[in-house]
């Protein structure tokens, strides 16, 4: 089961290349957070496994909801999507 909330994760699982996202999501360094605003077209979405979790059972898979946005600038970077997060694709002029 996710720990997305429902109408993100109903976006989530219907985004393409290409699609121009906004993601509205919270940022936490050590005991600070803070919310931002990440605004990109989509390289890859998908759930990933990972072994965040210390002295699991071998077997016992964790998996994480996780965006690759390309930002206007061009850059890359790699989103997590958790309960908090606020996903919305944004209409396009060149659609």
């Amino acid at each position: 089961m996710s720990v997305v909330n429902e109408p993100s994760l109903r976006i989530f699982t219907s985004l393409q290349p290409g699609d121009l996202v906004e993601l509205k999501h919270q940022v936490k360094v050590g005991f600070r957070s803070w919310e931002t605003i990440t605004v990109g077209r989509v390289v890859e979405a998908r759930r990933r496994r990972h072994g965040l979790h210390h002295q699991r059972n071998h077997d016992d898979k964790a998996y994480s909801d996780i965006i690759v946005l390309q930002r206007p600038d061009g850059e890359l970077t790699t989103v997590t999507l958790d309960e908090f997060s606020v996903l919305k694709k944004i209409s396009d002029a060149k659609d």
